[in-house]
């Protein structure tokens, strides 16, 4: 191993979370510790996605050895970057543990836990000095609070993070001063199709986005969608007023600005696919459910409406649930059924209306479980996808491939309240989302930040 090369020693779940890491430390060594190869073999069998990961780091290592032959271990393995990866070109080798190190410290005296194994391994290549820098990097933040006090570097995976802070996340609305149209004196405008536009001129430096919400002033400012983005100017389209009650959706009116805009980028069959964020109460759900069902039954854009969500429990498990796919899914659908009897309230026909509305709801209104989205594409659907904060890129990615002819997707989700265990804010698949489909002319965004809930929610929201 090269003095001017870092060993980055590689933990489990940095590889169980994502296989593609053999390759992202360009010019530096890969280590990997013979615990890590048992840990791997162990969650290899079943159908979750760790699993199948584990299995392509294997198929992986397989590969490069049958190229270079297993008697080129001892020298480790050439990071040749497999085919279809889309990765700068690696120079570094990867090398597998070949001796078993001896307990270093009285703080790892049980020696038979994973994590105080690689920690031995770790330390031991320190001292042998085979590195200049030996570097172990995991996603668990207990192991590198124990490399720390035995002096050992030790990193989180960063290469997964879609950005570095929250905060730089596209937020998909933007609220311009008065001085925007003093700044752009020369703007023309034309009403077509019953809808007014604005072509304006782009200053230097500023940066537009495909369907990003703009909102000019206030009282007598306006509220536009940026429909073009050009070299030299943007054209932006007014929005529907869905505040006013002449254009309700299925009953519902926006209750303010960033409703008001959700429901413009919902209701516009032209947008394939819409992410809203927001904390609970802001109106993600209903607001899409309503112009789910607005285009679905009523305009017939779409043949059903498609819900899922990522079963992620807030408190203790209660076990195996009995039932179809329906009825497994049903208790994790609490949000799905109060937003639909807000929605079906009939405004005449007492009970029997309600029952008709809700047999015809049935009918159009399909629950389904994540876990069994492979391999299906879906034809003219409103797919909404709940609770998205709680969903890997890869599986993110899973989903909107499964979009056909016609199709829109809709995923909700508020990155605060992420319960799967190695997902971060910053790595969650909704966030990947936000910030890789803002440049798509086909896809909107926009965060929601007043909760509409109660007055009870919106102080619990702040104060608890």
């Amino acid at each position: 191993m090269g003095k001017n090369k870092r060993l980055y020693v590689l933990d489990t779940n940095v590889l169980m979370h994502d296989p593609t890491a053999l390759f992202r430390f360009e010019e530096h060594d890969i280590f990997i510790p013979m615990m890590v190869l048992e840990e791997l073999d162990a969650a290899k069998k079943g159908l979750s996605e760790v699993s199948r990961n584990v299995r392509q780091v294997s198929r992986f290592i397989g590969e490069m050895m049958s190229r270079q032959g297993a008697s080129s271990l001892a020298d480790g393995l050439k990071l040749e970057i497999p085919d279809g990866l889309d990765l700068p070109l690696s120079r570094g080798k990867l090398y597998f543990q070949t001796r078993m190190p001896e307990a270093h410290s009285s703080l790892l005296r049980d020696g038979s836990f994973a994590d105080n194994e690689i920690l031995s391994t770790v330390v031991s290549l320190k001292e042998n000095g085979e590195a200049q820098d030996v570097i172990l990097v995991s996603k668990d933040i207990n192991l590198r609070i124990k490399a720390a006090i035995l002096g050992v570097t030790a990193e989180d995976y960063f290469n997964d993070r879609a950005l570095d802070d929250l905060s730089l996340l596209y937020q998909g609305m933007e609220i311009k001063g008065d001085e925007f149209w003093d700044e752009r004196p020369n703007v023309d405008s034309w009403s077509e199709g019953g809808q007014t536009f604005y072509r304006i001129p782009r200053l230097e430096d500023e940066i537009w986005y495909p369907n990003q919400c703009i909102a000019v002033g206030e009282g007598e400012g306006i509220e536009a969608i940026v429909d073009q983005v050009h070299g030299q100017h943007v054209v932006l389209r007014l929005v529907t007023d869905y505040m006013n009650g002449r254009n309700g959706v299925w009953g519902i009116q926006a209750r303010n600005r960033e409703q008001n805009f959700a429901l413009n980028l919902l209701m516009n069959p032209d947008i394939d696919f819409v992410t809203l964020l927001g904390t609970a109460g802001t109106g993600k759900t209903l607001l899409t459910l309503a112009a789910g069902l607005a285009q679905t039954l009523d305009e017939s854009c779409y043949s059903e409406i498609i819900v899922t969500r990522a079963t992620v429990s807030i408190g203790d498990d209660i076990g195996h649930l009995p039932g179809t796919e329906e009825e497994k899914m049903t208790p994790w659908m609490g949000a799905l059924t109060d937003n639909l009897e807000v929605l079906t309230q009939p405004q005449e026909g007492g009970e029997w209306g309600r029952a008709a509305t809700n047999d015809l709801l049935a009918n159009r209104v399909k629950v389904r479980s994540l876990n069994f989205m492979r391999g299906r594409t879906f034809f003219n659907r409103y797919v909404i996808i709940d609770e998205a904060q709680n969903i890997t890129p890869k599986q993110m990615k899973a989903l909107l491939t499964r979009a056909g002819p016609g199709t829109k997707m809709v995923c909700l989700g508020n990155v605060g309240q992420i319960d799967t265990p190695y997902l971060t804010e910053t790595t969650s698949g909704l966030t990947y989302a936000v910030d890789r489909f803002r440049n798509w002319a086909y896809g909107g965004h926009i965060t929601l930040r007043r909760g509409e809930r109660s007055r009870l929610a919106d102080f619990a929201s702040e104060a608890l």
